[in-house]
């Protein structure tokens, strides 16, 4: 068709965290340019070796890939009775599939999660890509096909990762990130749903050991009452009572609250966890203002200058989302090592983090008797099985109780 072109561009308006730049195709159309992603990233020196004289071995199959798709786009162009961008991209779009492998998918994720501002997300899942390329280069290999994605191959996968030193934690978080991608995979008709390789009779994800994070109610009330030798472990350990009274609010969320947050009788917020993945019906939590929370805020709270400012000055609204995540993670880090520190001169069993204030929370309503339902509404999850979860060590601790009283000999029980 007459005044549209074609070509294929090396995109460097945007570099990628692994130094390579997304190949696209471009169509002009009246001086108007728009590109499409054929899911390819080089770098400049690898572009070059695609149009070298004579290029070899993976550059050549990328230069009849990309003469390939710049033929397919013509060949639709030439159908079309009237061009109009939108119709194209209709086509384009749905037309025979071109080939992706799963690490450029895989990237491609990363970058959405990060443009997006799911920066914590996006550094999860830049986290397994890192590992995951390790171990596609340990074969001496450079791609990886959907198809490539076995249970034998996820099982060296892991077997490789444990021989390095990874838990079994990490590597269910790393494979549960490649999973997410496989299922994108098939969403775009890149694998078969046949060869879906997670599953019973399939690949196990490994499941972590259900290390105990709860406190009982007796140590809550040692933590409370325990005198702090300076500021800093006094504002921490407050920070970490705050999230045990406020349904065991993780540092992210009660970093965000504002004074808008608060009504003369509740505390009311989104869970940052949920708030993209739930657009729609999202789920408030509700919490009483208690004493002890007023007293926290009073204490450690800035002055409230607007509804919007931040009641613990642990972040700023200035502060872009990479900042920000960074001030969460210190905030976190520093309670962490204050609460450590507290739990050792309790000679506490167990190791005091932000994550045990809400664990013990879930714990100690489930031992005064609260309705799972309850408890799960009040923690922000969407499914029961999650909390079940969160309980699993203390149903664990109460089963051992019983099963202690088999052999309780010094009882007469009853005779």
């Amino acid at each position: 068709m007459i005044g549209i072109t074609t070509a294929i561009i090396h995109d460097k308006r945007i570099l990628r965290n692994n130094g390579t730049y997304a190949v696209k195709l471009r169509v002009t159309f009246k001086r108007i340019q728009k590109y499409y992603p054929i899911s390819v990233s080089l770098t400049s020196d690898e572009w070059e070796k695609v149009f070298s004289e004579r290029p070899r071995k993976e550059y050549k199959d990328h230069l009849l890939y990309f003469n390939k798709v710049e033929q397919d786009a013509n060949e639709i162009i030439k159908e079309m009775p009237v061009f109009s961008f939108s119709a194209f991209e209709k086509k384009f779009n749905n037309g025979p599939k071109i080939e992706q492998d799963a690490l450029t998918v895989f990237q491609s994720y990363v970058d959405q999660l990060k443009q997006e501002q799911r920066i914590g997300t996006s550094s999860s899942y830049n986290c397994a890509l890192v590992s995951i390329k390790k171990f596609v280069e340990s074969k001496h290999r450079k791609k990886l096909n959907f198809w490539d994605i076995t249970p034998e191959w996820l099982t060296e996968y892991e077997n490789w990762m444990l021989k390095k030193g990874s838990s079994n934690t990490t590597i269910g978080i790393y494979v549960r990130s490649l999973r997410t991608i496989v299922n994108l995979g098939i969403e775009r008709n890149l694998l078969d749903k046949d060869s879906y390789p997670f599953g019973k009779r399939k690949y196990q994800i490994p499941a972590s050991k259900n290390i105990k994070k709860a406190l009982v109610i007796e140590d809550i009330k040692r933590i409370i009452d325990y005198k702090p030798k300076t500021d800093p472990e006094a504002r921490a350990r407050d920070l970490w009572i705050f999230s045990y009274l406020c349904n065991g609010v993780n540092v992210k969320d009660f970093a965000k609250l504002q004074y808008k947050n608060l009504t003369s009788k509740h505390i009311s917020f989104v869970r940052s966890k949920t708030e993209r993945s739930t657009k729609t019906n999202q789920k408030q939590i509700t919490i009483l203002r208690m004493y002890e929370i007023d007293e926290i805020i009073e204490k450690w709270g800035v002055k409230p200058e607007d509804p919007e400012t931040y009641i613990f000055n642990l972040i700023s609204a200035n502060d872009n989302p990479e900042h920000e995540l960074l001030m969460i993670k210190q905030a976190t880090k520093t309670i962490n090592k204050y609460m450590k520190r507290i739990g050792e001169s309790l000679k506490l069993d167990l190791k005091l983090t932000t994550y045990t204030a809400r664990h013990s929370y879930a714990t100690v309503l489930k031992r005064s008797g609260a309705p799972v339902e309850f408890i799960s509404e009040s923690l922000g999850h969407k499914d029961l099985r999650t909390t079940e979860n969160y309980l699993d060590s203390f149903e664990d601790d109460v089963k051992e109780q019983y099963q202690k009283q088999l052999l309780n000999f010094s009882k007469k029980n009853g005779i």
